[in-house]
């Protein structure tokens, strides 16, 4: 994962630090979202897309009620497009989150093998998603940038709903003042405690696959 760009507007560059500076995300103090997101597991691996979609809703709205927001429109779909570039290199939609009419679009299916997303996979695509909304909606970061306070958003998010710890985000450097997660160094690191909890306009959440397999 890899945050934007450091805008070069001074308001769109002030939303993205107090963004950036933003790494914690008050939790529900209950289970209602673990029962929700098992229940998103359980429809996951049943691959009926319709009830997968109802199960997302539900977790939303109860999502939302926490948070005092109003729940996002969701839709469960097929097979993640995928975009090829000229290296050779593709990239997979896992899900996007449009900002005017507040809908999430999340795909169910591997974009080559068309094989069922797992279940954590799709859960965090549906947390990221989420967590721009409530940028949106509650948090008031208008653009809701993929900054490093974003991200420890979401994930803070997804462990909650699933029920796992959660390891601190290690970041790395890059260039126009960018930085992507060092997932070797994060497997090395003990998980947090739990009670230290974790784009660009148009919400993609794109990962990288490699062609032809998954």
């Amino acid at each position: 994962m890899l945050t934007d760009p450091l805008p070069r507007k001074p308001r769109l560059l002030a939303e993205f630090l107090r963004s950036d500076q933003m790494a914690e995300l008050e939790l529900p103090p209950d289970n209602r979202l673990n029962i929700r997101a098992a229940a998103i597991e359980s429809a996951i691996k049943d691959g009926k897309r319709v009830v997968v979609g109802q199960a997302c809703a539900d977790f939303l709205a109860a999502a939302a009620a926490f948070y005092n927001v109003q729940p996002p429109g969701v839709r469960a779909l097929a097979a993640r497009p995928l975009r090829v570039r000229e290296s050779g290199w593709s990239t997979e939609l896992f899900g996007d989150y449009t900002f005017e009419t507040m809908l999430i679009r999340i795909w169910t299916r591997t974009a080559v093998r068309k094989q069922i997303t797992s279940g954590g996979t799709f859960l965090s695509t549906l947390c990221h998603e989420f967590c721009h909304h409530l940028d949106c909606q509650r948090l008031g970061f208008r653009h809701s940038p993929h900054t490093r306070g974003f991200y420890e958003r979401a994930a803070a998010l997804y462990h909650h709903a699933r029920g796992t710890p959660v390891k601190r985000l290690c970041w790395v450097r890059m260039p126009r003042g960018r930085w992507r997660i060092d997932w070797s160094r994060m497997n090395r690191l003990a998980p947090r405690a739990m009670s230290l909890e974790q784009s660009r306009p148009g919400g993609m959440f794109n990962l990288p696959a490699r062609l032809p397999g998954e």
